[in-house]
C-alpha cells in the first residue's frame, strides 16, 4: 500500500505517519525541509516564491520516485506533491507573491509529473479547524511557528477543502481532528487501520 497523509500545518501528519509506520512495520517518507531558498524566501517572498516552490516540487518528485521503486510493501508519505501545487503554490499566487507567468510554468511541470507518478492507494486527509491547528502548533513548540497568522491557516484550510472536494480524484479517508484525537485515544488508530485493511482487501 502507498498511503499519503495530507493536512494543514499542525494537523498531525508527522505524528500519524510515525504511528502507522510502526503499526504496519512500514517505511516512512517525510517532507524534506532543508530548502536552500528558505532564507531568501522569507526575506523577499515575491522575489523567491517560484524558486522556493520549485525546489519543493523537485524534491517531492525525487522522493516519490525513490519511494515507489524501493520495493517496500507498505509506504507512508508525510505530505504530498499535490499539496505543494494546489495548496501552497496556488496560495502564493493568489496572494500576489508568485506571478501568473511563474505559476503557469510551475503548474505545467506539475501536470507533467502527475501523469507519470501514480496516485496514493489511499490519501488520509487530516481535517482540522484553525483553533485545533493553533492548539497543536503551540503544543509542539516550534519557535518559528508560534506567531503563525490565523488568517493564513484559514486560507490554507479553504484550499485544502476545495482540493479534497473538487480537484483530487483519488480515494480519500477523512479524519476530523476536531473530534478524533488519535494521540489521546488509541482506539481511533485501530479504526483507521481497519479501514485501510478493508480497502487493501486484507
Amino acid at each position: 500500500m502507498y498511503i499519503a497523509i495530507a493536512g494543514n500545518i499542525g494537523s498531525g501528519k508527522t505524528t500519524l505517519t510515525e504511528i502507522l509506520t510502526v503499526r504496519y512495520g512500514a517505511k516512512a517518507y517525510y517532507e524534506d525541509v532543508d530548502n536552500p531558498y528558505i532564507g531568501d524566501f522569507y526575506e523577499d517572498m515575491s522575489r523567491w516564491a517560484f524558486q522556493f516552490q520549485m525546489w519543493f516540487l523537485g524534491s517531492r518528485i525525487q522522493q516519490t520516485v525513490t519511494m515507489l521503486s524501493d520495493g517496500s510493501p507498505n509506504v507512508f508519505q508525510d505530505r504530498t506533491i499535490y499539496e505543494d501545487a494546489h495548496i501552497f503554490a496556488d496560495n502564493l499566487h493568489q496572494m500576489g507573491l508568485m506571478s501568473s507567468r511563474d505559476f503557469g510554468t510551475y503548474m505545467k511541470i506539475f501536470d507533467i509529473q502527475s501523469h507519470i507518478i501514480p496516485r496514493p492507494d489511499v490519501l488520509i486527509y487530516l481535517k482540522a479547524s484553525v483553533p485545533t491547528l493553533i492548539s497543536q502548533i503551540k503544543l509542539r513548540g516550534r519557535d518559528y511557528e508560534q506567531n503563525i497568522d490565523e488568517d493564513y491557516l484559514r486560507r490554507l484550510n479553504e484550499k485544502y477543502d476545495n482540493w479534497i472536494d473538487n480537484i483530487y480524484d483519488g480515494e480519500v479517508m477523512i479524519i476530523d481532528k476536531d473530534v478524533d484525537d488519535f494521540v489521546r485515544d488509541p482506539s481511533i488508530i485501530d479504526r483507521i487501520c481497519e479501514q485501510l485493511d478493508a480497502r487493501a482487501g486484507r
